[in-house]
């Protein structure tokens, strides 16, 4: 069965961005390997765990999993990896990851690595504003002319004040939309839709939690693995 390596936050992970692909692959066989930039186990975004924001359901399942899987408990540092060893990439989102993933030049590497090399790569919600940081092998950005969506400015004018202050008093340092679209992308968030999923090549993005299942699908189809649910 192929597998995959899932780069995720220290700084804040969103709970339904990481579980529901990780889950989802677990239950297709796919073998996964859990990896944080300096191997320290990561951190869930309390918000993603508030069933105020969640419900009680999703609230407890991403509690639970994230307490008690090995994999996020006992991560791998992403130093220690190589995209070639595995058949895909997965970058969770979350605010988090605009502290330490997307400006981590290693995780960087394992994006490119897994999009110009045999590998595939899922990029979801804010993790999507590593496209604005990646450049590929010759040097241009790895994102220009592909169509991704992502965390829209919608969306973002709803969670941050007039100074860009989070809710936990954090100042967000830009907006992803903004950031990859500048990065030469063709960005379409599909606000319209219930869900926003899009395919460019080995690059799949995600628009936010309530596109996970279907992110997750998606891969497993990329991968040609098919779903228990199927």
């Amino acid at each position: 069965m192929p597998s995959t390596l899932f780069v995720v936050s220290e700084e804040g992970y969103w709970g339904e961005e990481c579980i529901e692909p990780l889950t989802t692959l677990d239950s297709a066989g796919v073998d996964v390997t859990v990896a944080t930039p300096t191997g320290e186990p990561p951190v869930v975004d309390e918000r993603s765990v508030d069933p105020a924001n969640v419900g009680e359901e999703m609230a407890e399942r991403v509690r639970e999993v994230h307490e008690s899987d090995e994999r996020l408990n006992d991560p791998t540092q992403i130093t220690e990896v190589d995209a070639a060893d595995f058949d895909a990439v997965v970058f969770p989102g979350g605010h988090g990851t605009e502290w330490d993933v997307n400006q981590d030049r290693h995780a960087r590497d394992l994006l490119r690595e897994a999009v110009e090399g045999s590998g595939k790569a899922l990029v979801v919600c804010h993790a999507v504003g590593i496209l604005a940081f990646t450049r590929d092998s010759a040097g241009d950005f790895l994102v220009a002319g592909r169509n991704v969506t992502g965390f829209p400015n919608a969306w973002e004018e709803g969670i941050v004040d007039e100074r860009d202050l989070m809710p936990d008093g954090r100042k967000l340092p830009y907006w992803v939309e903004d950031e990859v679209k500048a990065a030469g992308a063709n960005w379409d968030a599909e606000l319209d839709a219930d869900t926003s999923v899009t395919v460019d090549g080995d690059l799949v993005t995600a628009r936010g939690p309530g596109s996970s299942a279907a992110a997750a699908r998606t891969l497993l189809s990329e991968l040609g693995v098919e779903h228990p649910e199927a």
